[in-house]
């Protein structure tokens, strides 16, 4: 807008008024937003270390048709690669919701605002939606980790589960060991979310890692054909890999009935996500 001969800036030297408005300038870089945006607070995160490392595979692998233990394989992370240092809080899920980027969540959950607790019952697509409108927000590349790179960020706290007994002439000693396993897996599984840093932290300062809940990454399910006839991979990505205190895979929720076959249902309240940020 032009100054008017009244304005008392339009006395000032061509020199000053160009002085004074560097300062406003200066000035509006560090004012609020305006009313209705968004304003993101600071994302407390953790570099990942880069470089290769091995850990126990995620997914299904069959020799001959019968489930055998995951190989361990090499995974690499690039360096430039952080982590958040807790898990996204049900207040700055409940902001995206506001926003009309994240879809509201399902009765029993959608109510919950806490800045202390994880956001609980949201799905993968939940999770994916509010890594999109994050990154739109602060103009950074915000995503869901993949297994490995989580499981690199776990440092000291990831943990792997031991082979389990098998007999190739009697499938029954395996499945009666995977039954034993999963009770002791189930004692205590759903508990409420506790507050951030209840579980502590690694050696790396990543809160939580391993406790309170699980969470969502990006890869996609597989299952592998190993042995004497080995195949390619079948990859499911209507079921992902939860990273936690063990290997889980979670099928994706579809609100929709029409469309949501055998994954219509309520995420569960033990299941929440924290992002990744390449810089």
């Amino acid at each position: 807008m032009p100054l008017s001969r009244s304005s008392p800036v339009a006395c000032l030297s061509r020199a000053a008024r160009a002085g004074l408005l560097a300062t406003l300038l200066a000035l509006g870089a560090g004012m609020p937003p305006a009313a209705g945006a968004a304003a993101i607070a600071p994302i407390d995160v953790v570099p990942i270390p880069g470089g290769e490392f091995t850990y126990q595979a995620a997914g299904e692998f069959l020799d001959q048709g019968r489930p055998v233990d995951a190989p361990r394989v090499q995974g690499r992370v690039a360096d430039g690669l952080v982590i958040m240092r807790r898990q996204v809080s049900q207040a700055e899920y409940a902001r995206c919701v506001q926003a009309g980027a994240c879809k509201r969540l399902d009765k029993g959950f959608r109510d919950l605002d806490s800045p202390d607790l994880p956001a609980v019952g949201v799905s993968w697509a939940d999770a994916t939606a509010y890594a999109a409108w994050l990154s739109r927000e602060t103009g950074q590349h915000w995503r869901l980790p993949v297994y490995a790179e989580w499981v690199r960020a776990a440092a000291d706290r990831y943990r792997e589960e031991g082979a389990l007994p098998s007999d190739p002439a009697d499938p029954a000693v395996r499945w009666l060991a995977e039954y034993e396993r999963e009770i002791v897996r189930s004692r205590g599984r759903i508990k409420p979310a506790q507050p951030f840093g209840h579980f502590g932290v690694n050696a790396l300062g990543v809160s939580d890692m391993g406790g309170n809940v699980w969470e969502w990454t990006d890869t996609c399910f597989a299952s592998h054909s190993v042995g004497a006839l080995p195949l390619a991979p079948r990859e499911n990505c209507g079921v992902r890999i939860l990273a936690g205190a063990h290997i889980a895979a979670m099928a994706d929720f579809i609100r929709d009935p029409r469309n949501g076959a055998c994954s219509i249902g309520l995420p569960p309240s033990n299941l929440g996500f924290r992002l990744v940020r390449e810089e």
